[in-house]
């Protein structure tokens, strides 16, 4: 069996290739409780949790790595976020009825959908939050078979490091594996192009349903691998009443003031996990006296 909600890291030996295998299971049942999302959401959904946790982990900073799919088609717009403490959230929003995500098998595998048809014209934009750096962003054309072959003409086209995305979604988990290859001096040339080769032999349900050393010894018996200890990861929400204070404040003590008079009270439910958050008339003008009640219970829902 897989193990569940974890991150592997591991390396061949004598080469310049890195790997990660990331499983999501609760963290994936966290996200799908939120909103009921149709199998056409939730593949590029699954896909991009993955794939944020996936390059998360080869960034050696503090701070967060968000994926956003904006387009104009069924889908407007996806989020992912990950954390260096192996956090995630993410998010879809949609219009209509969208057409794919056919579910089936003992795993409920979802069928991935082109993504030009599921966001029509739209791009993946890719944004590093890391404390004492500059804030990065890098942008790519939506276009591909799905998330994964988004990121990798991202990486061909702006980073200049080869990396190479397997990625696979069921109603009950979500898993991928990443395949880098290190800028620097190898002993063998053809390294990099085994290892894929090798790795394109994997298949959906090998990655939803085997453990990680039985799937990377299939894969790669005939390498040196290098397998490091598991990452525990988990859904975590970011939100707060804090933050929330923040976001009211920017929009002026005028619109503030304005939306009381009309409403009474102020109510605000973050999309990635549903909490609510109430401001009443006294804690409206407490945004603007430097004085946040950050304790005041939550709204009921």
């Amino acid at each position: 069996m897989p193990e569940t909600d974890s991150l592997h890291r591991f390396v061949f030996e004598h080469s310049r290739v890195r790997g990660e295998l990331v499983r999501l299971d609760a963290a994936w049942q966290a996200v799908l409780e939120r909103h009921n999302y149709p199998g056409a959401v939730k593949q590029p959904l699954g896909e991009a949790l993955v794939s944020v946790l996936l390059l998360t982990a080869t960034l050696k900073l503090e701070g967060s790595l968000i994926l956003q799919a904006q387009g104009e088609g069924p889908i407007r717009t996806l989020v992912a976020q990950a954390t260096h403490e192996a956090t995630v959230r993410g998010l879809a929003r949609w219009e209509g009825e969208i057409e794919g995500g056919i579910e089936g098998g003992i795993e409920g595998e979802i069928e991935g959908g082109d993504l030009q048809a599921l966001f029509g014209k739209g791009q993946l934009v890719l944004t590093i939050n890391a404390k004492h750096r500059d804030r990065y962003q890098g942008i790519v054309p939506l276009e591909g078979a799905g998330i994964g072959a988004a990121l990798e003409s991202y990486f061909a086209s702006s980073e200049q490091l080869p990396s190479r995305f397997w990625l696979a979604v069921s109603d009950k988990r979500a898993a991928g594996l990443m395949l880098q290859r290190l800028p620097g001096p190898t002993d063998d040339e053809d390294d990099w192009n085994r290892a894929v080769i090798l790795a394109d032999t994997v298949q959906p349900r090998e990655l939803l349903q085997q453990s990680t050393p039985d799937l990377l010894r299939r894969l790669f018996h005939e390498e040196s691998l290098r397998l490091f200890e598991p990452e525990p990861v988990a859904f975590r929400c970011g939100c707060s009443r804090t933050r929330v204070a923040d976001n009211l404040r920017a929009l002026g003590r005028d619109e503030i003031d304005d939306i009381i008079a009309q409403q009474g009270l102020i109510e605000v439910t973050c999309e990635f996990c549903n909490r609510g958050y109430r401001f009443d008339a006294v804690d409206a003008r407490s945004l603007f006296t430097g004085v946040v009640n950050a304790t005041a219970p939550p709204a009921q829902h």
